[in-house]
């Protein structure tokens, strides 16, 4: 409707202003547009993510929590209809995992939770499974948890996921490459991994490691 098309074209407007103010009006009208008309949103979130995005990685730190907070809230309003972003959500989160700013650090792992609880667990796993490789730090430890808590989800429905995508996350932990990270929990959060594989698993994971140095 043109009513819905000038809807978009303010968020569009709001979200690529100069002033970190505006910028927020943007990110809270995007807020309540989830709210008021989800189909509109769920229709053209391809193209809102392409601005949405941007604030996500925002360089004003106020901008980037308040983003983290509504993109939280997004999910569990939307669900399913952020399947076609998937990639750049998840992007968006990892990426803030690290920050030293602690309300932008508590937004990015809040709204990794909501992933976790909302979106599609196999699409999501693989995806996390993939920015693994790319982070460092807390982060790391962070995506792992949320990797194990979905080892059993996904097992039931797809096993190969599983084996392709979070086996390799334990090995690369084995092989010491989650050791840079100075935390007194790699142990437990690795301990928690290998303990959820071999749940599902059982011996098959054993047959695994046999051919792992």
């Amino acid at each position: 409707t043109v009513e819905g098309r000038e809807s978009l074209q303010k968020l569009y407007h709001l979200l690529e202003a100069k002033g970190f103010q505006t910028r927020l009006e943007g990110v809270a009208l995007l807020l309540d547009l989830c709210k008021t008309s989800p189909q509109l949103i769920s229709s053209n979130i391809v193209q809102i993510f392409d601005h949405f995005v941007l604030r996500i990685n925002d360089t004003h730190k106020k901008v980037k929590q308040q983003a983290l907070e509504v993109l939280s809230e997004m999910i569990g309003l939307l669900e399913d209809a952020l399947n076609p972003v998937m990639i750049r959500l998840v992007e968006g989160i990892t990426k803030s995992l690290n920050s030293k700013d602690p309300g932008v650090h508590a937004a990015a792992v809040k709204a990794l939770d909501k992933s976790v609880a909302h979106l599609d667990e196999v699409s999501l796993m693989k995806e996390l499974c993939h920015q693994w490789s790319q982070l460092s730090g807390e982060a790391l430890l962070d995506v792992t948890e949320r990797i194990t808590v979905l080892v059993e989800w996904v097992y039931a429905r797809s096993p190969e996921v599983v084996q392709r995508y979070a086996l390799p996350v334990l090995w690369s932990c084995l092989e010491n490459k989650a050791l840079p990270v100075r935390s007194a929990n790699v142990c437990v959060v690795v301990t928690k991994l290998a303990c959820a594989l071999c749940e599902v698993m059982g011996t098959q994971l054993i047959k695994c490691a046999e051919s792992k140095p």
